[in-house]
């Protein structure tokens, strides 16, 4: 390793300020790729909780894992892990209404039309199907099945004990050197010329001093907002759930390849069945329901018993102003949050880090790349927001919360693509989007959202030649799902944990 003493203004000493997820996954990627340059110290307290609910992920932590050369039979059974194909959307349009929103690609377009535009306009000329129906990791849902054998082959993501997951990533940082220090910091010290974080002074006295620090203390924002104040925009006029009931249940049946999301009347619940137990939580808003009232909802929807007492997750939609300002970057919920729909907080967490890693400031912290940092999470944030309050807004249900969502006014960049979609079935993506057209298309029709006409093209094709395009891509999905075996069989043969990881009680599947 180079000397700590490096010249004026480089960086060689990287502090992360608390663990969990955000935490370790940034230990893990900067001892991954900088061992050799950087000493990495992380500070965390056994005694401080984490919110420990993220327990469901989108397909690019596959990405990530192959850069970080995780092997992903290990890492399973590691984390107790089941596979995740989509998210089933239960009473969002209406009580007694679901669709799937799947992560795989649906159907086939052209450069010109997507595949949306030549289903809608088969279905013009009485060709009854359902969207889904094209797209392979739908129709595994809808059977509960999964492999990794088939062709095509799914895409998918994880679901996953988040503090199992804590530890697997310490165990792979500290391999590669990383210093983790145990202790509560009990203030942070600021350079007397500019401002920047100078040292962490834990409770024992230690001192812990850096050239960049990562702020990963959660909601709190230690650094980046109680030291540095960098301001927060607030997202709740457009997101109205601002808490959580979490809870954790044994398991009752075996696990589904998918993350449940089920609104109620003020909010929506989660369920992500894991090997050993199921998470579960209850997301509302705190001006349409009570936190008792919450608890109770939650512990009997979940027609399962509790493993251990529910806990309450407040939290404040929106984004930090800045998510580096100095030399702080913060990760994870201290850079912002926009809430659990979509499973998004461990991919946020996950790109920024990357992020820091493409544009890692060894000669000194340029006010450019800060910029670009700051304006590249920005538009992401904001993607990512559309997104769920897409979700929100789109619902026939008549509750108050749901009526005021129905009318509130909404961002001009949603409204745009809400346009092109009711005026000429047009979705798309720019290419850093973290939802693909083919989510957007799923979603907005789950939602009820009315297409317009389709693109012309598809009226191009004549009806014989239409149907053999469908059914040359709804044939070969058919006989891939044929051949798969449950999820639960899937897993007891690729990547079955032992019961010494969990370490508790379980319900037999």
């Amino acid at each position: 390793m180079d000397s700590p003493d490096a010249p004026e203004g480089h960086i060689r000493k990287v502090v992360i300020a608390g663990g969990g997820t955000a935490g370790w996954l940034a230990a893990c990627a900067l001892s991954h790729q900088f061992r050799d340059r950087l000493q990495i110290t992380l500070v965390e307290s056994e005694q401080i909780g984490t919110v420990g609910v993220g327990e469901s992920t989108v397909p690019p932590i596959r990405t990530f894992h192959r850069f970080l050369q995780i092997d992903e039979q290990e890492f399973l059974r590691a984390v107790a892990g089941t596979f995740k194909l989509s998210i089933s959307f239960e009473n969002w349009r209406r009580p007694g209404d679901r669709y799937i929103h799947p992560f795989g690609i649906t159907g086939q377009g052209t450069w010109a039309a997507a595949f949306h535009h030549f289903w809608l306009d088969s279905l013009r000329r009485g060709m009854p199907s359902e969207l889904g129906d094209f797209c392979l990791e739908t129709v595994a849902s809808r059977g509960d099945q999964f492999s990794l054998q088939t062709q095509p082959q799914v895409n998918y993501a994880y679901h996953f004990d988040a503090g199992l997951y804590a530890r697997f990533l310490r165990r792979i940082a500290e391999g590669y050197g990383l210093l983790r220090v145990e202790g509560k910091i009990r203030e942070v010290r600021q350079h007397a010329h500019d401002g920047s974080v100078q040292s962490l002074v834990l409770e024992d006295g230690q001192i812990i001093e850096g050239d960049l620090f990562i702020d990963c203390t959660g909601f709190r924002g230690l650094l980046i907002e109680q030291t540095l104040q960098t301001g927060y925009e607030d997202w709740n006029a457009w997101l109205p759930s601002d808490r959580a009931v979490a809870v954790q249940t044994e398991s009752i049946g075996p696990p589904v390849p998918y993350t449940r999301a089920i609104a109620h009347e003020a909010g929506w619940r989660w369920h992500i069945p894991l090997q050993h137990r199921v998470g579960c939580g209850l997301v509302f808003s705190s001006r349409h329901m009570s936190d008792d009232e919450a608890r109770a909802k939650l512990l009997h929807d979940v027609g399962a018993p509790a493993i251990r007492d529910p806990w309450l997750v407040p939290f404040r939609t929106g984004r930090r102003l800045k998510a580096w300002n100095k030399n702080v970057v913060a990760l994870g919920l201290a850079s912002g949050f926009i809430e659990p729909l979509e499973s998004t907080s461990i991919h946020l967490a996950i790109s920024a880090v990357v992020r820091l890693v493409q544009l890692f400031p060894f000669a000194g912290i340029a006010p450019s790349l800060v910029e670009l940092y700051n304006e590249v999470s920005r538009a992401e944030m904001e993607h990512v927001r559309d997104f769920i309050i897409l979700h929100y807004h789109a619902t026939q249900r008549d509750e108050p919360m749901w009526k005021s969502c129905r009318e509130m006014p909404l961002p001009e960049s949603l409204e745009i693509r809400l346009r092109a979609w009711r005026e000429r079935a047009h979705a798309w993506q720019d290419p850093d989007e973290l939802f693909r057209v083919d989510s957007w298309t799923h979603v907005l029709l789950g939602q009820g959202i009315r297409p317009g006409p389709p693109h012309p093209l598809a009226r191009a094709l004549a009806d014989d030649d239409l149907r053999r395009l469908l059914d040359s891509i709804r044939q070969p999905i058919a006989r891939a799902v044929a051949t798969m075996p449950s999820q639960q069989a899937f897993i007891d043969r690729y990547c079955k944990a032992g019961a010494e990881v969990w370490g508790g009680r379980r319900a037999p599947n």
